[in-house]
């Protein structure tokens, strides 16, 4: 008697939770491994990378607009000081030699892994509610 599957195949956790490791790289390929194959990719999976992409390039935004705007504040007298000792406070190592930004950040990319790996759609707010809206049957 064979067992009916309930949940996300092994292989799709995989895939889910080393698309957040890579930051959507791995992700991105399998969508087009299913595409080239015509093969459909089930919701869960779907969520997942979507979500990992999304991550990586708002991560990616945020990154650049800040050091734009980083760099903007460093040219105006006596702000540049405070703007100094902000970046060195947010980058100097903070736990296990991490810095807070680092220390987030990996918790963050640990907390989807972990869920995605569990086979559970993992929350984060506003960015899995878009998500959400756009993955068909979620």
């Amino acid at each position: 008697m064979r067992r009916v599957q309930n949940g996300p195949a092994l292989i799709e956790k995989i895939i889910a939770a080393l698309s957040y490791l890579t930051m959507g790289t791995v992700g991105f390929f399998w969508l087009l491994i299913g595409i080239f194959t015509k093969n459909t990719i089930r919701p869960y999976l779907q969520y997942h990378i979507f979500q990992s992409i999304f991550i990586s390039i708002a991560f990616f935004l945020l990154n650049a607009f800040l050091g734009l705007i980083m760099n903007i504040l460093s040219v105006i007298p006596l702000v540049n000081q405070l703007v100094l000792q902000f970046t060195f406070y947010l980058n100097a190592p903070f736990i296990f030699g991490f810095s807070l930004i680092q220390a987030v950040m990996y918790s963050v990319i640990l907390y989807l892994v972990i869920t995605s790996f569990q086979g559970k759609f993992s929350y984060l707010p506003y960015i899995s509610e878009i998500i959400k809206a756009n993955v068909k049957n979620s």
